[in-house]
């Protein structure tokens, strides 16, 4: 396993055989082979404590807890992502063009990106809550 504080682009290079075996088969069918997980099937969805929600796979830091919103869509959703903390793709499946985001460090699929967010960013970061472990925090802090 990588070095958990190595945030460089692609810094964690597990085989296929090492991310089969640290994480649930509902994970890797999200992170690995880019599913997505049912609509309102996720506690994170509700969750509603202050903290940070980070990688299931590498456990590098996406979203402050303060940057969540009920999108009424059935996934966690995000105005924002922590600086650098995803990439993004264009997926062409399911006859739609969408931007698929990725985790930066292990290239973990997250979900997707639409421009239909809240201000200020105008983006809704819409994740699925099986991409994500969370970390309550006693003091609120944007900062990874």
């Amino acid at each position: 396993m990588s070095d958990e504080h190595d945030d460089t682009p692609g810094a964690d290079r597990r085989s296929d055989e090492e991310w089969r075996s640290a994480l649930t088969a509902e994970q890797y069918r999200v992170l690995r082979q880019h599913a997505t997980e049912p609509p309102w099937s996720h506690p994170y969805n509700t969750e509603h404590r202050q903290g940070r929600y980070v990688c299931a796979g590498c456990g590098a830091p996406l979203f402050a807890s303060d940057a969540k919103f009920d999108s009424g869509s059935g996934w966690p959703s995000y105005f924002e992502a922590f600086d650098s903390a995803v990439e993004t793709t264009v997926d062409h499946s399911y006859g739609m063009v969408r931007v698929e985001m990725h985790c930066r460090r292990c290239g973990g699929h997250l979900g997707h990106i639409f421009d239909d967010g809240p201000a200020p960013s105008g983006k809704r970061y819409c994740t699925n809550g099986m991409s994500l472990q969370f970390e309550p925090d006693e003091t609120p802090d944007r900062q990874p």
